[in-house]
């Protein structure tokens, strides 16, 4: 495969023990290329607590690095650790903060999720375990969600004596529609993949397997099935739906035809309308 397929894989990996460096896999961020894909991994010291305050600030840079990078076509998102994806925040860090630090902290986890959904390239969220509070908020930050049937989530931060802080209260319903987001976070229920595909929260769920990446595999499939498309019109048509679903019908279609316009010129849609003529796959290169 060319390298104008490449994308990448975010690997979020808990590593119990003490932080001596990125070698033994500790607070850094560890990238090394593994054939068509850039493997990119953040590890972790707390077990399912994982959205710790250095933490965001290594996604921070991490995401810059890739709103950038030309080669990237998808982004997924997984956790290394079976049975979770992210249980959101610790709670023990947060209990150390005074009320100004928790109010900094919640600021740069909600700008967190909205650089995630920013990203101009699709990004999918393999949910193979517990996606809970912050951590279903990261998911819902991501344009696609595949989740194992057995896999559970819930923004439970009512159960807690918080509120969702990370997008969650405006994300969940423009996802699953108003009166099932409140349900769901006034209850702080916790659902299964399963119900959470039959309520349209995550595009696929599927059975999960022995090695207990069933989501990640899934998630897979599908970003290959977007690798092959014009990576422009692929940024474009995100585009154009996440800024239209903000205003009216009319508006949106301006928004649209600006996109639109914006592709007419591109050597990919050329390469598309020939390869249609001449009755060949298309070589898409993004230009």
């Amino acid at each position: 495969m060319e390298e104008s397929c490449l994308f990448y894989i975010c690997d979020f990996q808990e590593i119990p023990g003490t932080f001596t460096g990125v070698k033994k896999g500790g607070g850094g961020l560890k990238r090394h290329r593994l054939g068509v894909c850039y493997n990119f991994g953040i590890y972790i010291y707390m077990l399912k607590d994982f959205l710790l305050l250095f933490v965001l600030l290594q996604l921070f840079s991490a995401l810059e690095q890739l709103r950038f990078d030309e080669k990237v076509r998808v982004v997924v998102f997984k956790s290394e650790v079976k049975g979770i994806f992210c249980a959101g925040a610790d709670l023990k860090e947060r209990a150390q903060m005074d009320d100004a630090e928790v109010g900094h902290f919640v600021k740069r986890l909600r700008n967190l999720m909205d650089e995630i959904a920013a990203l101009p390239v699709p990004t999918i969220a393999a949910i193979d375990g517990y996606a809970l509070g912050g951590g279903l908020e990261m998911a819902l930050a991501c344009d696609l969600r595949v989740a194992a049937s057995s896999a559970k989530m819930g923004l439970i931060e009512t159960t807690r004596g918080l509120l969702p802080g990370a997008g969650g209260t405006q994300r969940l319903p423009r996802c699953v529609g108003v009166g099932l987001a409140k349900e769901l976070i006034f209850t702080g229920r916790q659902i299964d993949g399963q119900e959470a595909f039959s309520m349209g929260l995550v595009n696929h769920a599927v059975p999960q397997n022995e090695e207990g990446d069933a989501a990640y595999q899934r998630a897979l499939t599908l970003a290959k099935e977007i690798l092959p498309q014009a990576p422009i019109a692929v940024k474009m048509g995100k585009l154009a739906i996440n800024r239209g679903i903000e205003v009216d019908i009319a508006s949106g279609m301006a928004i649209e035809g600006m996109c639109y316009a914006q592709n007419i010129p591109t050597r990919d849609r050329q390469e598309g309308m020939a390869a249609f003529k001449e009755k060949r796959p298309p070589r898409f290169i993004g230009k």
